[in-house]
């Protein structure tokens, strides 16, 4: 029932602020559209959104699951991306009407000689249209050629101590498979494929396997056990792994703790080796490397602190060179930078960049930033490291626009 009204309530604020955008669109069919066509565009203008919200009770009412369905993942986008728009466009909107206001209390004193150019209302509606048919275009760009354009980051790792048998280690990682918004198998094989091709030492995933529940990574299991690795694969649970954002026991009567012992199982069969509040040490040629992972430990109150850093370290505090994988990257700047030196690398993920901004090598920029200080990329204070991968996956939106799902290769050197 809860589910319900969360909708109707979606459904009264995108038809209100379809009504307010709609006086804009008026202007701009009546300006670029033979009046032939007017008639259709304005019927098309309601009708879109109106089919979509129409799947959208269907799926709150009759398919509590269907967010495994890849069709309704595009709907969901397509509405999510026209009210983003929309949305866009009601500050133009806005704008204008304020002016409009201004322009009325000035004339109760002064009539103004009437204008021979083009009005000032119609450049900033017309300016709005196309920042918001831009800004939708983006996103429908990012769906068809973002979402799984795989790109590789390569970022060399000097470690200061680092002993010589590790110096040229090749480590790989990914982060945020979210499976359960995949809408192309073969993508994702390919994918794997180019992971493989890079012939990893070590092969890290930083967290977020599922969306909610752990048979979302069913279908994919087959795929991503045939990552090779020369010393090992390791990986560890970021804050979608625990099913926290679902209602349990589910419709199959599956409750939370059978899901999280369903979903470390995934790793176990795959061959990954999950480290919960663990550590593992690597050892070639008698020297010693210390691998720890950690649970989702965020320093955001929304998301949980189930990590356990001090467990993590146990038994290996003698080792110098440590490397860490732990899932938000808030967690550097809490409990790592300066406070475990020992710590020389730390490989976090959760961001995903937003899935959408500017990414590239001279300029940066997402609305992620405003929330995280270290959000996409490589830090460094004090020979400590934090990367902060852009995500293998996506979540909500099913595409990407600047920030591209990302295969890293990190090179350790010794110095």
């Amino acid at each position: 029932m809860q589910r319900v009204i969360g909708t109707i309530i979606f459904i009264v604020v995108v038809f209100a602020i379809d009504l307010y955008v709609f006086q804009g669109f008026k202007v701009i069919v009546k300006k670029w559209l033979p009046s032939s066509y007017r008639g259709l565009a304005r019927f098309l203008y309601w009708a879109i959104p109106v089919l979509l919200l129409a799947v959208i009770v269907v799926r709150a009412v009759w398919f509590s699951d269907s967010s495994k369905n890849s069709y309704f993942i595009f709907v969901n986008s397509a509405l999510i991306g026209l009210f983003l728009a929309k949305f866009i466009w009601v500050f133009f909107m806005l704008t204008d009407d304020l002016i409009r206001l201004v322009r009325y209390t000035s004339n109760q004193l002064v009539k103004p000689p009437p204008a021979k150019h083009i009005s000032r209302s119609d450049f900033i509606i017309t300016a709005g249209f196309f920042t918001a048919s831009t800004l939708f275009g983006s996103l429908v760009y990012g769906i068809a050629k973002g979402a799984h354009n795989y790109t590789i980051k390569k970022r060399k790792l000097p470690i200061k101590g680092l002993p010589k048998p590790f110096d040229g280690l090749r480590v790989v990682q990914i982060s945020d498979i979210h499976s359960g918004s995949f809408w192309s198998k073969s993508s994702v094989q390919e994918g794997i494929k180019m992971i493989n091709d890079l012939k990893p030492d070590l092969f890290f995933f930083t967290g977020d396997l599922v969306n909610n529940s752990a048979d979302e990574f069913d279908g994919f299991k087959e795929m991503f056990s045939d990552i090779e690795t020369k010393y090992g694969s390791y990986s560890v649970l970021g804050n979608h792994d625990y099913g926290d954002y679902v209602r349990w026991p589910n419709k199959e009567g599956v409750t939370k703790s059978e899901n999280l012992m369903r979903l470390k199982k995934h790793h176990y069969d795959i061959g990954w080796n999950l480290l919960v509040n663990e550590n593992h040490v690597l050892t070639i040629e008698g020297e010693e490397l210390a691998i720890l992972g950690v649970e989702n430990w965020s320093a955001h109150r929304r998301f949980p602190k189930y990590g356990d850093l001090n467990k993590a370290i146990n038994g290996v505090e003698n080792i110098e060179n440590k490397l860490l994988l732990s899932h938000d990257p808030s967690h550097w700047r809490a409990e790592i930078l300066d406070k475990n030196p020992t710590i020389k690398a730390t490989f976090s993920g959760h961001t995903h960049g937003m899935q959408f901004g500017i990414d590239s090598k001279y300029y940066k920029w997402s609305p992620v930033k405003y929330q995280y200080s270290e959000w996409v990329d490589i830090y460094e204070e004090n020979n400590q490291y934090l990367y902060v991968n852009r995500g293998f996956g996506y979540l909500g939106y099913p595409g990407r626009f600047g920030f591209l799902p990302e295969i890293t290769l990190f090179e350790l050197q010794s110095v």
